[in-house]
């Protein structure tokens, strides 16, 4: 009974300290802050998903982060333009207009439902000629890690589409409202919060599924579930399509809480800090992968204040310190001290000798 009614006592917690106490405790400087954390604990579900629970080390979730962040960057940059304007920094680079690939993009519900579709699809067509031929383990994370890095190298390579390596900044509206407004800022921050809590139960009901379970058992016995007529390759491809799915949509409410988004928000350094929130918050629990992600946000938010050049190092060395000796995250040792408290495992009785 206690264990039933767990999960639905984490998010009412959770629910309340979000939307009743951190509205009343923080300041508004500090409640962006925290909506900008809320951003990456939405990617690091994800990564629980695909990772903690299918065995796919994602060390490229940046990218489709950055699909959801320049998609909405674009659009918020052409609607302070105005209709047919054109945005400041491809004034000041170039007399060329804007690129026939911003257009579409004037439109708000063109942008909805490419933040929303364009990173799944992407996800789909690299999970399925990867999964397909059974590409996985360092394999898989490496691909994904050179993706990251490639897609950086691509949005440095172009600024008078992309910002170049300064990005795209200075955003004055979002769907309407201003983003000087307190209140607006105020409702951004309790949409991140929402939507953090939907893609928790969205992936809570993953796993107490019979697709969580397949998940579970492609990471532990990939062969096995093949010889049982299961293609590994579909399982896996969809646990990859929500965690891109989710971190497109985290990517686009970064930018209008943050204000910029730039190729470091992208690259290969943030996409392993995401992995690194989930190791250390437990990437097989549901809680652990957000715990974690806050946690390690708020950490490189502080120390990096203090220690501009050391704090890339100290998260590097707390992540090989986690994978050695804690491989669970800090989840792992509530699970000790539950094993410990329940004592030894009941002994059973010794069948009757047959006559």
């Amino acid at each position: 009974m206690n264990r039933r009614w767990a999960v639905p006592a984490a998010f009412a917690v959770a629910a309340v300290l979000l939307f009743a106490v951190a509205p009343l405790a923080l300041s508004p400087f500090r409640l962006d802050q925290l909506g900008r954390y809320l951003c990456f604990a939405i990617v690091a579900v994800g990564i629980g998903l695909a990772w903690g629970r299918g065995g796919m080390l994602t060390l490229g979730q940046g990218v489709f982060f950055g699909m959801g962040a320049y998609l909405m960057a674009m659009h918020l940059k052409l609607a302070d333009a105005g209709p047919g304007g054109t945005p400041d920094f491809m004034a000041l680079i170039s007399s060329d207009g804007v690129p026939w690939w911003w257009e579409p993009f004037r439109s708000e519900v063109v942008t909805l439902l490419a933040i929303l579709l364009l990173p799944a699809a992407v996800a789909a067509v690299l999970g399925l000629a990867t999964f397909r031929r059974r590409v996985r383990g360092a394999y898989f994370a490496i691909l994904s890690q050179a993706l990251a890095a490639a897609f950086a190298i691509l949005l440095i390579g172009n600024p008078t589409g992309t910002g170049g390596s300064t990005g795209l900044s200075g955003f004055r509206g979002f769907f309407g409202f201003a983003l000087s407004d307190p209140a607006n800022r105020l409702v951004l921050f309790f949409t991140a919060a929402g939507v953090l809590l939907l893609v928790l139960a969205l992936v809570r009901q993953l796993m107490v599924s019979r697709f969580g379970e397949l998940l579970v058992a492609c990471r532990d016995a990939e062969e096995r579930v093949r010889f049982l007529g299961y293609d590994p390759a579909n399982v896996k491809t969809v646990a990859f399509v929500v965690a891109a799915f989710m971190a497109g949509i985290a990517g686009a409410l970064f930018v209008p809480i943050v204000g910029i988004v730039s190729p470091n928000d992208v690259g290969i350094v943030p996409s392993i800090g995401m992995l690194i929130g989930v190791a250390i918050g437990g990437r097989t629990t549901l809680f652990g992968p957000v715990l974690g992600a806050i946690a390690v946000a708020w950490a490189g938010s502080a120390l990096s204040e203090q220690f501009p050049s050391g704090w890339t190092y100290a998260q590097g060395l707390l992540f090989m310190l986690v994978i050695a000796f804690l491989p669970g995250g800090l989840a792992s040792l509530a699970w000790r001290r539950r094993a410990r408290a329940a004592g030894p495992a009941p002994v059973p009785a010794p069948l009757p000798a047959t006559q």
